[in-house]
């Protein structure tokens, strides 16, 4: 496949073996090493060649670097109900934390009720990468303009013994404080989360510039 070969001709040894440090995860032998900026070009080229439609039916991939592609490449669909049905698809593929977070289509920001949805389903599934990457989707989508309190209890409920899951978990939460901190303090106060996860996202909020002096010192006292 020509994807492929061009992947290949864009290696970069030195950046595969930095990726492999920070995706543990995944065997070395599966990273090509082919930087961010290069898959965004190669997606929104490829988008517009037949090709890609074939490339999105070879599952699973061989390598890390394609299915980076594949989630850049439904991040290019703009039909809504076409680029849903490719997530659903590619979704069980997803085994990994780098994959999971590019993967962000531009679709999803024009359907936002269908999209939550989905979230909800998300967010309950078993498997480590797709409730990651529902919690992600409303972290993005939904805690600005479009919030609503009663959404915070989709990523209250999520119980999980998953270090990628608590961490994104954590991330929403600390998120939320910056941008709606009356909402999610209570949170926090009536300790509704996980210890490891209530301290993460602790920590994460005091490491924010969008959390006040007296805020993080609010929250240093509710660490547990």
């Amino acid at each position: 496949m020509k994807i492929q070969e061009e992947l290949f001709a864009l290696r970069d040894e030195g950046y595969a073996a930095f990726q492999a440090k920070l995706i543990p995860g995944v065997p070395t032998t599966r990273i090509i090493g082919v930087r961010v900026p290069e898959l965004r070009k190669l997606a929104k080229r490829y988008y517009k060649d037949p090709e890609h439609c074939r490339f999105l039916r070879t599952l699973p991939h061989d390598y890390y670097d394609e299915d980076l592609l594949h989630a850049l490449l439904i991040a290019e669909e703009k039909d809504f109900a076409r680029c849903l049905e490719e997530t659903e698809v590619f979704l069980p593929f997803v085994d990994n934390w780098a994959v999971c977070d590019i993967f962000s289509p531009k679709a999803f920001s024009k359907h936002k009720e269908e999209l939550l949805e989905r979230i909800r389903v998300w967010a309950k599934s078993e498997k480590t990468y797709t409730c990651r990457f529902g919690i992600g989707m409303l972290m993005q989508h939904f805690l600005d303009a479009d919030f609503e309190a009663a959404y915070l209890e989709i990523p209250a409920a999520v119980q999980s013994e998953e270090y990628y899951v608590n961490m994104m978990l954590a991330w929403f939460f600390a998120t939320a404080l910056a941008k709606q901190w009356e909402a999610t303090i209570p949170y926090l106060e009536n300790k509704r989360l996980a210890r490891w996860t209530h301290n993460k996202a602790i920590q994460k909020a005091r490491e924010s510039y969008r959390i006040s002096a007296e805020q993080k010192e609010y929250l240093k006292s509710l660490k547990c």
